[in-house]
């Protein structure tokens, strides 16, 4: 740790990231990873870090308080930020003022981070919202659905399944015109998260990973279509609060040269390597645990699993068992080095992974075989956020100055 930048207010559950004007803008020169976007889950804050005057000790420069977002937008719940073409940048959000739900988004200027307003026409906004990602040369921006924010505060609730609490759309945009144009509805056990294109500028195709379905869908142009690509099966246990533990996926990256997709299971513990030679059957190449509930030794007993023969034993790195399970993914430019987080949202990470509120998250590095696939844990490399001054601390998202495969 070589520097911190503590934040001025308490709660504001800083889930996501992305950078002002970056590598998605055409215009090279306007390529700068010089302002980091902070925008806020649950206080609805959005804070701007100036990382390029002193990259290693970076400083807050301007917050945009709730107060403005709800008035202006009657938005709140921020999600995920991404510069656009423009240089703009755009925010999801999942709720309104209220914690209703509510898709959609917010702008800021590039240039001033002044709030602008709405993005979509108001009649547009979908049920939901949370992650979204576009494809200039198609004129596309798909997002994807996310959880009803005051509800998801108080925990996971198996019954909530079939009461609308969880999203289940995967929403196309036309993006020059800010029109929502096609929506697919992947089924009430969905929970569609993150989306990713390839990153060929000329792909019409991407991925979206749904946490409770353990289902990642694949999507492509052809008046846009949605199809089934990979699907993780759900283990039989006890000791838990349901028989069945779905797989939770939460996170997706895909290569620089689009070669593997990345796949973080969050609660049965392990990350996986898919090769993509076949977009629509992605083969499984690597896959390491790193945590979560299915482990040896733990109150969770399984009882039938479709892919493993035993249960895995706990991960020790640097002397510290690792709690939690894996999270958040960032892959760095080459495709070696995969780091990965293990806090998804405050209130589920005490319900699910107690442990690790209590001792603290973990950063940890994964190897990558980029020739054959396959995945191992580096055990030289542990970043312990439970030894923080004033931790213990959740560590989520992750970004590289010199540029990352998400953005």
């Amino acid at each position: 740790v070589i520097h911190r930048l503590p934040m001025p207010n308490l709660r504001d559950e800083l889930h996501s990231s992305g950078w002002s004007t970056g590598c998605s803008c055409s215009d090279t020169a306007a390529a700068r990873r010089n302002k980091l976007i902070l925008p806020c889950l649950i206080s609805s804050r959005v804070y701007v870090v100036d990382v390029g005057s002193q990259c290693r000790a970076p400083r807050l420069c301007k917050t945009i308080e709730p107060v403005d977002i709800f008035w202006k937008c009657n938005k709140g719940y921020l999600a995920v930020a991404h510069s656009l073409p423009n240089g703009d940048v755009l925010i999801a959000n999942s709720g309104d003022a209220a914690g209703n739900g509510k898709g959609g988004f917010i702008v800021l200027d590039g240039e001033t981070f002044e709030l602008k307003g709405n993005w979509e026409n108001e009649c547009e906004a979908p049920p939901t919202g949370y992650d979204f990602w576009y494809q200039p040369r198609h004129n596309v921006l798909i997002s994807s659905a996310g959880v009803v924010p005051r509800r998801a505060g108080r925990g996971f609730d198996p019954d909530d399944l079939k009461k609308g609490v969880y999203g289940r759309r995967l929403n196309v945009w036309n993006l020059s015109c800010r029109s929502l144009t096609q929506c697919f509805d992947l089924g009430e056990d969905s929970l569609p998260l993150s989306v990713k294109f390839l990153h060929n500028p000329d792909a019409a195709e991407g991925y979206v990973s749904c946490a409770l379905s353990g289902v990642v869908y694949r999507f492509y142009k052809e008046n846009w279509a949605v199809e089934e690509a990979i699907r993780i099966p759900a283990k039989d246990v006890t000791g838990w609060i349901m028989p069945k533990m779905p797989a939770f996926t939460i996170d997706l990256v895909i290569s620089m040269d689009d070669k593997f997709l990345y796949v973080s299971n969050w609660l049965h513990g392990d990350i996986r390597q898919y090769e993509l030679s076949k977009h629509c059957k992605p083969r499984l190449v690597g896959q390491v645990f790193v945590g979560g509930h299915v482990l040896r030794g733990g109150p969770v007993t399984v009882c039938r699993d479709e892919e493993l023969k035993c249960q895995p034993e706990p991960l020790v790195v640097k002397c510290k068992r690792v709690y939690g399970g894996p999270c958040k993914m960032q892959l760095s430019l080459d495709g070696k080095r995969l780091y990965v987080t293990n806090s998804f949202y405050s209130t589920w990470d005490k319900q699910f992974y107690p442990n690790m509120v209590k001792e603290g998250s973990v950063m940890l590095q994964i190897d990558v075989d980029t020739e054959k696939g396959g995945l191992c844990v580096n055990k030289n490399f542990l970043v312990d956020f439970g030894k923080e001054p004033h931790g213990p601390c959740l560590a989520h998202d992750i970004r590289f100055p010199s540029g990352d495969s998400t953005s």
